[in-house]
């Protein structure tokens, strides 16, 4: 629980992090739709990136919130397991989704002319259905393992509900199988992620040291750079919370802040990497708010 005198100070920051999210977020999921110039493959597949950044945060944010101004520690098992699945849903797309921007950028800076040929809109609605069918369906089974356990707990000892928190609720089941497959999809998911993005880049790398003309090094490098940043920060938060759990000096509430870190920092930071580092978003932002600046003006006769 949190201490009495620091919970409005907790909630009004907590709030002003979760709507700062919301609208950076926002403001990149609104660009990709609206704006023209970024009716292109790469933005297509970009944008699922926002939109699980807003899933992990306003699953989790909101009610942790709530909890600390109601100081209320209880929750329905339902809302728990649907809180438990979107934020290892949020998880594990997030891996998927940059190891398909990875894949997007190979293509366009080792084939360049070949990119609007491969990267057609079935290829990019393939790309895109699978990362996030990938993670559906392993994380279908992942909770569809954990039901069939016969619950008879009712103390999770974290702020928010996960996968493991509805296991330890169970009583007298044999969870061999469900700590299995919990390694299993882990490294899987990271297998697949790191497999995809390194081979990737090391295309990439090649193809830059093969061209002597130093814009297109400046152009790969400025392309790549901000998945590459969102990668290592994901990589570095999630490590650290797993980290945390298996140091026993680690204070039991060091562990929740670090678990509440993965989906609350990524989500925050990941729009204004891409927003500096993104050209094409860049300049979209910029345009749409010299437009918007003109529509405001009133000419008088």
């Amino acid at each position: 629980m949190t201490h009495v005198k620091a919970v409005y100070p907790v909630f009004f920051t907590g709030t002003l992090i979760y709507l700062f999210s919301v609208l950076c977020n926002g403001i990149i999921l609104a660009l990709i739709l609206t704006q023209r110039s970024l009716h292109k493959p790469i933005f297509y597949i970009m944008f699922s990136l926002p939109l699980a950044d807003l899933v992990g945060i306003t699953t989790l944010l909101p009610r942790l919130l709530i909890d600390i101004v109601t100081q209320s520690n209880v929750v329905y098992y339902p809302t728990c397991v649907l809180q438990g699945f979107l934020l290892h849903l949020y998880a594990g797309s997030v891996l998927f989704v940059l190891a398909a921007i990875a894949f997007d950028r190979c293509i366009a800076i080792c084939k360049p002319l070949r990119y609007h040929s491969i990267m057609t809109p079935f290829t990019v609605g393939g790309v895109i259905a699978l990362a996030w069918g990938t993670d559906i369906a392993l994380e279908v089974v992942l909770f569809a393992l954990q039901a069939r356990l016969p619950k008879c707990k009712t103390y999770i000892v974290n702020v928010f509900c996960d996968n493991m928190s509805l296991v330890r609720l169970s009583c007298g089941g044999d969870i061999t199988v469900n700590n299995i497959y919990g390694l299993v999809l882990t490294g899987f998911m990271q297998v697949v992620s790191v497999g995809v993005q390194l081979l990737s880049y090391v295309q990439i790398l090649k193809t830059c040291l093969s061209h002597t003309q130093s814009d297109s090094k400046i152009k790969a490098i400025n392309t790549c750079s901000a998945q590459l940043i969102t990668f290592g920060l994901f990589e570095i938060v999630s490590t650290s919370t797993i980290l945390s759990y298996h140091f026993q000096n680690i204070s039991p509430n060091a562990q929740k802040l670090c678990g509440i870190m993965i989906f609350t920092i990524p989500p925050v930071v990941n729009p204004i990497i891409y927003g500096m580092n993104t050209k094409d978003i860049r300049n979209a932002f910029f345009f749409g708010l010299e437009k918007s600046k003109g529509h405001s003006h009133i000419k008088l006769m």
